[in-house]
């Protein structure tokens, strides 16, 4: 009997409209556990290279874990979504919490595989172990809030949770995100459009079994442990939520601000969580078992109506609705979150392209004529807010900006590429790698192109207080955050591993160490008494390398290699403001680093292509006919 997951796969053919059942087995479970790394092993098994992202030949696989849903345990609620992305080319994958992921479980599905096109608009209803594809004529074109409250009627049941896209994803926007419940957003790679692609406009899920654990009575003594270690600190994240940051990261000169081109935003305490809690915070939302409550949901009738079904900006559409732009009328960046929210748009994503705009309109690249009489300059939060409509409507400005920096700066041409700030074609995240220098490395190394979430922060690990979290990992002495030699190398890779392995079994980062209560230890005593198999943290850590090592070989076979493990030429300059100015990544100590990353991986030195010795180690022989 199988503890902890249903060992039941859905595929979904939406061009036969066939539906059936897969159950893969406890070793497929054991080696993979779930998420990208689930997600990974069918994606190389099934998916042929050089396919259209947005073709129908494209798969689309929403993952949770081998742990998700079995007891209410804070963190344990994510699930991944991953295709081939529209954004890189290579492989794409996005994280969401909330709790569609654990009622996926409790409808008798640990993933679901879905492959084809459907002929016409349609989404899939899932309940107790039953499946089926539903006509969406009706929901097509209209808004997210509006969709999840007709598919709760038609289906009527208010506890259902529907997962849907907006109508970016409709209209194949190429950074278009799926949602779970208006709130918790798979934002980034562009996963979207593929959704979109497929004419798939929701997957609505209702459950009443939970996966059972092996031993429940050991798996509530852990739990009770982690909650009797938590206390919530009035200036943190449960209080404060990610918003808290902007302010600190600002006066520690890594705030993203105009573009990247400095680090100091000097309105950024008026966009911050302490004073978004004193101005427009209407409460306080969560996930599926999770007292920390870092979700904000916010409310006002002036100068914008802004609802709260549609909760809260997190930090990084604080960032890059606020202070990548200049930006800093909070109301009008909580407006910006929601109209993101309604029609299903990636907030990163957006900033970082309509910042690559603005300093294209600023440098004269491009004039009023280019933006449709649209006034570009850094700061117009009005031009930000029409712009957001202009990419979900895929009109005029917004058609071109809708494609991403990446491709935007393409096809404007006279020496825009310089200001599209992208790795892979995914626009860079809210974090700044000058300041922070292994982010530099996971950057540039991520299989899904920028992406903040390889790896904690270089500054938990300057002092002995996050330092002591990650004893268990091999990593005991602190190094400063603006270092990139060999032992940080060594930190970054372990700790990606770590990260690769909390996306593995759908674990959210605020509640795992350093962030949160849970202990790197008592994660895998929980992973024990769940699954009752006598598991280690080595066996644990093998699954992120394997992440690794398989998400290198999808980008290879599409021709994505060392070449494009590169950073944008903004952050080999110096910052130009804040107490950091003059910071910059040196050229040839990235190209060490990024050198000595591969081999530490296992990897060509130069080519970073996993050796077939590395594969045949991590138990994954099968890929080796897959290597270039």
């Amino acid at each position: 009997m199988a503890f902890g997951f249903n060992g039941k796969i859905l595929r979904v053919d939406l061009e036969k409209r066939k539906i059936a059942v897969e159950e893969p087995g406890e070793k497929i479970y054991r080696q993979y556990l779930g998420g990208g790394s689930l997600a990974l092993y069918y994606l190389l098994q099934e998916l042929k290279p050089g396919i259209d992202p947005l073709g129908p030949d494209n798969m689309l696989i929403f993952a949770a874990s081998v742990l998700t849903g079995a007891l209410p345990a804070p963190g344990m609620n994510k699930y991944t979504v991953a295709a081939k992305s529209p954004l890189s080319g290579g492989f794409g994958e996005s994280e969401a919490g909330g709790w569609w992921a654990p009622e996926l479980k409790a409808a008798g599905f640990d993933a679901i595989i879905i492959t084809g096109k459907a002929s016409s608009p349609v989404y899939l209803w899932i309940h107790d172990g039953q499946a089926e594809i539903r006509n969406a004529d009706h929901l097509w074109g209209k808004m997210t809030g509006e969709v999840q409250k007709t598919i709760k009627k038609e289906l009527g049941d208010e506890r259902i949770r529907v997962l849907q896209i907006g109508p970016a994803g409709e209209k194949l926007v190429k950074y278009a995100c799926i949602m779970n419940e208006l709130k918790h957003f798979n934002g980034r790679a562009g996963l979207g459009a593929v959704m979109g692609s497929k004419n798939l406009r929701a997957i609505a899920v209702r459950g009443t079994k939970a996966p059972e654990a092996a031993d429940r009575e050991k798996a509530q003594a852990v739990l009770k442990s982690v909650r009797e270690s938590y206390v919530e600190d009035p200036a943190g994240l449960g209080a404060l939520g990610t918003a808290r940051v902007a302010p600190i990261l600002s006066a520690g000169g890594i705030l993203p601000t105009k573009n990247f081109s400095t680090g100091y935003f000097e309105k950024a305490p008026d966009i911050g969580g302490k004073r978004l809690a004193e101005t427009i915070l209407k409460g306080r939302g969560t996930c599926h078992g999770c007292y920390i409550r870092c979700k904000r949901e916010v409310e006002a009738h002036t100068p914008y109506e802004i609802n709260p079904e549609y909760g809260g900006p997190e930090y990084e559409t604080i960032a890059s609705l606020g202070s990548l732009l200049e930006i800093g009328d909070l109301a009008a960046i909580c407006k910006g979150n929601e109209l993101c929210a309604q029609y299903g748009i990636d907030t990163i994503s957006f900033g970082t392209t309509l910042a690559f705009a603005m300093e294209c309109f600023e440098k004269e690249i491009l004039s009023l004529k280019d933006t449709d009489g649209l006034d570009l300059h850094f700061g117009n939060h009005e031009s930000m807010l029409k712009l957001i409509e202009l990419v979900g409507q895929r009109k005029g400005l917004g058609n071109l900006l809708a494609e991403g920096a990446a491709e935007a700066a393409k096809k404007i041409g006279r020496g825009a590429e310089k200001f599209a700030l992208h790795i892979k074609g995914q626009p860079l995240p809210m974090h700044e790698p000058r300041g922070k220098k292994s982010l530099a490395l996971a950057y540039a190394v991520s299989p899904t192109g920028a992406d903040h979430l390889e790896n904690p922060h270089d500054p938990f690990f300057e002092k002995e207080g996050g330092l002591k979290d990650i004893h268990p990992l091999g990593i005991l002495e602190p190094l400063s955050a603006l270092d990139l030699g060999a032992q940080k190398v060594r930190m970054f890779v372990y700790l990606q591993q770590y990260y690769n392995w909390l996306n593995s079994i759908g674990m959210c980062i605020f509640a795992a160490k350093p962030f949160g209560p849970f202990t790197i230890t008592q994660l895998v005593e929980y992973a024990r008494a769940v699954t009752g198999w006598d598991t280690s943290l080595w066996e644990m850590l093998k699954v992120g390398e394997r992440f690794s090592c398989l998400a290198k070989i999808f980008n290879l076979r599409e021709g994505i290699g060392a070449k494009e493990d590169r950073l944008p030429d903004r952050l080999h300059e110096g910052l130009e403001g804040g107490v950091l100015k003059g910071e910059k990544i040196d050229r040839q100590q990235f190209a060490q680093a990024l050198e000595m990353y591969y081999g530490m991986m296992g990897w060509d030195p130069q080519s970073g292509v996993p050796t077939k010795y590395k594969l045949t180690e991590l138990n994954i022989g099968w890929a080796i006919p897959l290597l270039p």
